[in-house]
């Protein structure tokens, strides 16, 4: 996972230590000395995280995580506050703050790296929302939700632990359902679509946490929904395992009240604007912007986002690949089975493709049988791997079409680009994907070509 980070401290070698560490992971890394250097940082280079000392003369983190939060341009960027301090009250100040987590000195890479990578993902996803936001031209950005009201879902076999956990919330004003078997819990969650926010422990009854949690994130109703996980401090390496399944947070026994409402506060207000966002989306969306057919989006939403996503490529550094692909001898299927057949088979593909691309990726289609699949943050290799993958989605189960009395198996031809050139035009890198596909087609159908790589890279069956 690329992405970068803004490691701010005002000791030079602990800056050096996070840095070797970070770079081993093959993250690219920013640095910062001091609070008024990492604001304007920040601002500049909007890096995917940014890990904050707390303790700096002058402007210390505290002071910084507020004015990130305050600041439009950099409120969405998470924080994650490294500090010696071990006084709860100080964790729950860096969180009321805008922090999104806490690591202790000396820093344990388990936890530091489940927490960048978790966080990172999480940035990724509403990124992208906001920009396909934009995209519309509308403002994704405005007051935080009230946190008051929220649904919460306590999952725990400890009865001790879950009836004081419940009660703290339930006088915090929060509706609370407490439950201590898996398997309710998980039809409770899939029957629910109010709640917010799921507290899950460890140990559920001689059930599993984490692969409760890992259910939640299975499904299509849940994927999104905050999870809380709650835990000894002993089960650091099962912390780290369920940051990498999913979970959003958690909490070290025994829990502090303050900490608790603080943690559940940030975890229900980023539910609600990933909520309010979607259906923000979801509205605008209309006819306008959607291939009526498939459901894919169309050729002039295509444009306007593709030349969004190479513009931030000046700010972010990342790349941008694109897939163009069609079905091959596509006209042989209308003339055979007539043209509702071959909507069929349109219709079929682009549902295909959008269930197994990232939530993150964009799937338009361009014209007749031609789609493309917008991939950012993917480099040639990783995009190549993705396009060959979805060829043999493709072309290794039969369409279901004609109301489901035929089964058609059909084949893609696929041209790839990758760019890291923020003056790259939609319209230039369309071209390219273009020239590449007919390179597949001569080269004998069903299989991928990359563009200017065509004789290195042509992947066939």
């Amino acid at each position: 996972m690329t992405a970068r980070i803004l490691v701010v401290d005002d000791i030079p070698p602990n800056v050096k230590l996070l840095e070797a560490k970070l770079m081993a992971e093959y993250f690219d890394v920013l640095k910062a000395y001091d609070g008024p250097s990492a604001l304007k940082i920040a601002k500049e280079e909007a890096p995917d995280l940014i890990l904050l000392d707390v303790m700096m003369p002058g402007m210390d983190g505290f002071e910084v995580c507020q004015r990130l939060r305050s600041d439009p341009e950099t409120r969405f960027i998470p924080v994650v506050m490294i500090t010696a301090l071990s006084d709860v009250s100080d964790r729950v100040r860096g969180l009321e703050a805008g922090a999104d987590d806490f690591l202790s000195k000396p820093v344990n890479d388990i936890a530091l790296f489940a927490r960048v990578r978790s966080l990172v993902r999480l940035k990724t996803l509403m990124d992208e929302l906001r920009t396909r936001q934009q995209t519309l031209g509308r403002d994704p950005l405005g007051e935080d939700d009230d946190d008051v009201q929220a649904n919460i879902l306590v999952v725990d076999g400890e009865p001790y632990h879950a009836q004081r956990t419940s009660s703290q919330l339930r006088n915090a004003g929060y509706t609370v359902q407490l439950v201590n078997d898996c398997d309710e819990a998980l039809d409770i969650a899939l029957d629910n679509d109010k709640l917010d926010l799921a507290i899950v422990g460890l140990e559920v009854q001689g059930q599993d946490g984490l692969r409760f949690s890992s259910l939640l994130r299975s499904h299509e109703k849940t994927r999104h929904m905050p999870v809380l996980l709650v835990l000894d401090d002993v089960d650091l390496p099962r912390l780290a395992k369920g940051l990498d399944l999913g979970v959003s947070d958690y909490l070290f026994k025994p829990i502090d009240r303050n900490e608790l409402l603080a943690r559940v506060r940030t975890q229900v207000r980023w539910r609600r604007y990933h909520r309010r966002l979607r259906t923000m989306l979801e509205r605008s969306v209309s006819m306008a912007y959607t291939d009526a057919l498939t459901g894919a989006f169309n050729r002039r939403y295509l444009n306007a986002h593709l030349d969004r996503r190479l513009m931030e490529i000046a700010d972010d550094g990342k790349p941008v690949s694109i897939m163009m692909f069609d079905i091959d001898n596509f006209k042989a299927v209308n003339d055979t089975y007539g043209h509702a057949v071959g909507d069929d088979v349109l219709t079929s593909l682009a549902e295909r493709v959008m269930d197994n691309v990232r939530p993150f990726d964009l799937l338009a289609r361009y014209g007749g049988e031609e789609f493309v699949l917008i991939m950012p943050g993917t480099a040639p290799e990783h995009a190549l791997m993705v396009a060959d993958r979805l060829r043999e989605i493709v072309c290794s189960v039969p369409f279901q079409v004609d109301s489901g009395t035929r089964a058609l198996t059909v084949a893609i031809s696929a041209g790839v680009v990758t760019t890291l050139d923020p003056n790259e035009t939609a319209n230039t890198l369309i071209q390219q994907a273009d020239e590449a596909l007919y390179k597949a087609k001569r080269a004998g159908r069903n299989r991928v070509v990359v563009a200017e790589l065509a004789h290195q890279q042509a992947t066939p069956v």
